[in-house]
């Protein structure tokens, strides 16, 4: 099991340096120091979100929102899965037992 990392507290003694327009860091910096970072904190935030959602934060593009919704549908499908595998182990639950376990009213 892969251990939690928060990017605010864990030491930061590599480096990353990549090649970008002068004008598109110029402009991104300003978006930025609009909310109070730097450009070293927002690339921080976005590798701790991406570490966050196992992937990247956001949708690249529209042609994603296939991908996401597939991905979505599978993550569903398989805690589907599991409810059933455990309901088959441990027993079925009556619509009355799931209710006083959440502390609802059945009605």
């Amino acid at each position: 099991m892969e251990q939690n990392i928060n990017i605010v507290t864990a030491p930061k003694t590599a480096t990353f340096q990549m090649r970008v327009n002068p004008e598109i860091k110029r402009r991104v910096e300003a978006v930025y120091a609009n909310q109070g970072l730097t450009l070293t904190d927002a690339i921080n935030i976005f590798l701790q979100q991406s570490l966050n959602d196992n992937g990247l934060p956001f949708l690249a593009s529209p042609e994603n929102a296939a991908f996401m919704k597939a991905k979505a549908m599978r993550r569903l499908l398989d805690e589907a899965q599991k409810g059933w595998d455990s309901a088959e182990q441990e027993g079925w639950l009556t619509l009355d037992q799931v209710s006083a376990q959440l502390g609802a009213a059945h009605e």
